[in-house]
């Protein structure tokens, strides 16, 4: 018995280290970028040893690109909830379309750890291994669009929209409700008061019904 606790206390510890690099190198990689953040910033951040860093993630490189994937994870994880609760029933197609712009814009500030990192990755995108890239891409982005390009085909299934290609609409809709608010406040670092948020997100919609509307 006592060995066992002893091995499932060092496997709680091994799990505890590498929850204490990930969330070290977030928040350095959020702050400093890709190039600036050195690994021993994060192991003294996350207080282990360099070696320690190492032995979890094997390379700077790797750390960035499993940071970045479950980052993007968790906000597309979000995008998914808000697609389904804002758009999963329509009443009133203009005024749930507002209400759901307005949603996905929420991240910017709920996630902000996240959308530091997203403006670091414009600051330096040479320089960030193009794997990373990719891999932010698919997890983050492109999971997110396609989940609202579904939920569109089901409300066009409805005859509520006229949509041929679905993802394109729905980068669209993204683009032209949300878009503006996104790089106006760069990513959340400075945020945009109510009032211009509404104004930009009821006319990017009205736009996109302009687009889509039967």
């Amino acid at each position: 018995m006592a060995s066992q606790n002893t091995t499932e206390h060092a496997g709680y510890g091994l799990t505890e280290k590498r929850r204490a690099i990930a969330q070290a190198a977030h928040r350095l990689f959020g702050r400093d970028g890709f190039t600036r953040a050195s690994v021993d910033t994060i192991a003294a951040e996350a207080e282990v040893s360099k070696r320690t860093v190492y032995n979890h993630y094997g390379s700077k490189e790797q750390l960035f690109l499993s940071v970045l994937q479950d980052s993007a994870a968790a906000v597309a994880k979000t995008q998914a909830e808000i697609i389904e609760r804002y758009l999963g029933s329509i009443t009133d197609l203009e005024a749930d379309l507002i209400a759901f712009a307005h949603a996905w814009i929420s991240p910017l500030i709920d996630h902000a750890d996240h959308f530091a990192l997203i403006r670091q990755i414009n600051a330096e995108a040479t320089h960030i291994p193009p794997a990373a890239l990719e891999a932010w891409r698919i997890a983050g982005p492109q999971a997110s669009e396609q989940a609202l390009a579904n939920q569109l085909q089901r409300i066009a299934d409805r005859g509520l929209l006229d949509i041929n290609d679905t993802e394109r609409a729905a980068t669209h809709l993204i683009h032209l409700a949300t878009g503006e608010v996104t790089q106006r406040s760069f990513y959340g670092a400075l945020p945009l008061d109510a009032g211009q948020i509404d104004t930009i997100v009821t006319s990017g919609v009205q736009a996109f019904l302009q687009l889509y509307r039967p």
